[in-house]
């Protein structure tokens, strides 16, 4: 096995050292905040040397772009638990555990700075929307597969993700179950058709012509 593959080995010390180099950005954010601190203070921190930063990442804002995505897009399973209000339900309890574990608001924060500084920061905002959008989109399309009416994956972001987030940034937590499911509700309910919309289907499954 030569020196680039075992780089690349989960697990082996190419992985320990991106955690523990990710985790010194998260501390310093939340100690001195975007901006204040050098590659050097990181590897410092991490207990690595500055040359091994440069060398994976080239530059700080590249290091500080690969943390907010990696934080932030977290793979937590897709829920299927066979309803969408039952998946939506779950999918946003893991994104609230994601944001307002340890290292939550700093990593907002620093998306926040990020998207305020330049096009990597831009391109960083636009992945991470993408992603989400991605996973919703997947979920949303098989509850329209099983006959349910679902909303766009941008009203997911805007009606249940952006609140969580602007309430994690602001200070204003707990996020709690019952505030989760009562986003997820609200949309749901702004989501059904009513009697006369044509999305209704009888209970054959054709779809009802509006009157």
């Amino acid at each position: 096995m030569n020196e680039r593959q075992r780089a690349r080995r989960p697990g082996g010390r190419s992985a320990r050292v991106g955690a523990q180099v990710h985790q010194a950005v998260t501390d310093l954010i939340s100690e001195r905040g975007y901006g204040k601190f050098t590659v050097g203070d990181v590897a410092a921190r991490a207990g690595v040397a500055d040359s091994s930063i440069y060398r994976r990442w080239g530059s700080l804002e590249t290091l500080l772009t690969d943390v907010a995505l990696t934080r932030l897009d977290a793979q937590s399973p897709m829920p299927d638990t066979g309803s969408l209000t039952g998946d939506l339900r779950t999918y946003a309890a893991q994104v609230a555990r994601e944001i307002t574990g340890p290292d939550g608001p700093a990593v907002l924060h620093l998306a926040v700075a990020l998207s305020n500084s330049g096009r990597p920061g831009r391109q960083a905002g636009a992945d991470l929307r993408a992603e989400r959008t991605r996973q919703l989109q997947s979920m949303l399309d098989r509850a329209r597969d099983r006959g349910e009416p679902a909303p766009d994956a941008l009203d997911v972001l805007d009606h249940v993700l952006a609140p969580m987030y602007i309430r994690v940034l602001f200070g204003v937590v707990p996020l709690t179950p019952d505030y989760i499911d009562g986003l997820v509700d609200r949309l749901l309910g702004d989501t059904e058709p009513g009697p006369c919309d044509p999305r209704r289907r009888s209970a054959s499954g054709a779809e009802q012509a509006p009157p």
